[in-house]
């Protein structure tokens, strides 16, 4: 599993890559984490249950990095890692995932932006021509 950023005008694309959708789910939310602090810098302090359901991969993975955003502002979490499974659901897809992270410590994390939501833009999830997985979308910052 890895993970980028990639340039979209005045926001920012995350992008997760594996091989699994699982796996690209769990870097690009990983992605997601790293716009507002290093995620090697994150202890792994607490496990946070992170369950969606969308009918499509890409309304899937919106709603699913939504999700992270709101616990990451709500209750003042960074997260550093995450596994994910990405599995059929009686009307779509589902994802269970697991965050791990702790509370934001302002003076040790040094948070750069808050992510205000993840977008349909250049939302895609698909496999590559190499066998690998990517899941994608633009974040507004």
């Amino acid at each position: 599993m890895s993970w980028e950023h990639f340039e979209h005008g005045a926001d920012v694309g995350v992008r997760g890559v594996g091989a699994t959708p699982s796996e690209a789910f769990a870097g690009a939310a990983l992605a997601l984490c790293a716009l507002v602090a290093d995620p090697s810098g994150v202890r792994a302090d607490r496990e946070e249950a992170v369950e969606c359901e969308a009918a499509d991969l890409e309304s899937l993975l919106v709603r699913f990095l939504n999700e992270v955003i709101y616990r990451m502002s709500a209750h003042r979490m960074v997260y550093g890692g995450f596994t994910a499974a990405v599995t059929d659901a009686p009307e779509g897809w589902r994802v269970a995932a697991i965050a791990r992270g702790e509370p934001l410590d302002l003076e040790r994390h040094e948070p750069t932006v808050e992510p205000k939501g993840a977008t349909f833009m250049a939302a895609r999830v698909a496999q590559e021509p190499d066998g690998t997985w990517i899941a994608q979308c633009v974040v507004d910052v």
